[in-house]
């Protein structure tokens, strides 16, 4: 996949370039970010750099993760780094995504914004039929950004996320290209719910 830059009403999302990296190690010393994501704790000026300049871009190469630093639309082009988003764990034509927010950017929709595009991008240019969010149980923060996308919020796996070594277990979400109006690869036959059954005395 070439890199690509995407844009919103407010937004700018383009592949992470060595520019990010100030920014992004700043943002990442939020404790709330190394609590609930899978970024290094404490996080070093190194963690960035490596990320940003080769982890990222190399991904981008491999087809196995397509990492947007997310930033404000200006007139003279970007602005401050809000957020990063990102598609990964491919799945044939499922994919997850992840994201988190600059402490000071919080509570403005950003975040949501950027998703949602990423998410319309991933089911018109990646084919994606299923697009699943995971975060560990407790991260209301990122469930609330999800539900404001329209993710169906499907249950809670156990032991599903590893996050520093600790298996922990985490809330699922999926997002379909039907639920914003698109169209699909395949046809979808939800299932209709089962009839209560009584036992047999």
């Amino acid at each position: 996949m070439e890199p690509v830059t995407l844009t919103t009403g407010r937004l700018l999302l383009r592949p992470f370039a060595p520019a990010d990296t100030d920014e992004t190690f700043a943002a990442c010393q939020d404790p709330d970010i190394q609590r609930w994501t899978t970024v290094p704790s404490p996080y070093a000026p190194e963690d960035a750099a490596v990320y940003v300049q080769r982890i990222a871009p190399g991904a981008w190469r491999d087809g196995t993760e397509y990492g947007f630093a997310v930033r404000l639309r200006t007139e003279d082009g970007a602005g401050a780094l809000v957020s990063a988003a990102s598609l990964h764990h491919p799945q044939g034509d499922h994919w997850q995504i992840g994201y988190w927010t600059a402490a000071e950017h919080r509570g403005r929709g950003y975040t949501a914004e950027a998703v949602l595009a990423l998410a319309r991008w991933s089911f018109r240019e990646l084919g994606c039929t299923r697009l699943e969010w995971r975060a560990e149980v407790g991260n209301t923060g990122s469930r609330a950004v999800a539900e404001r996308v329209g993710f169906t919020v499907e249950g809670t796996l156990r032991a599903a996320l590893l996050n520093k070594g600790v298996a922990r277990d985490c809330w699922v979400g999926s997002l379909l290209p039907h639920d914003l109006g698109l169209p699909s690869r395949h046809v979808y036959l939800p299932a209709r719910s089962a009839p209560d059954v009584t036992p047999a005395a």
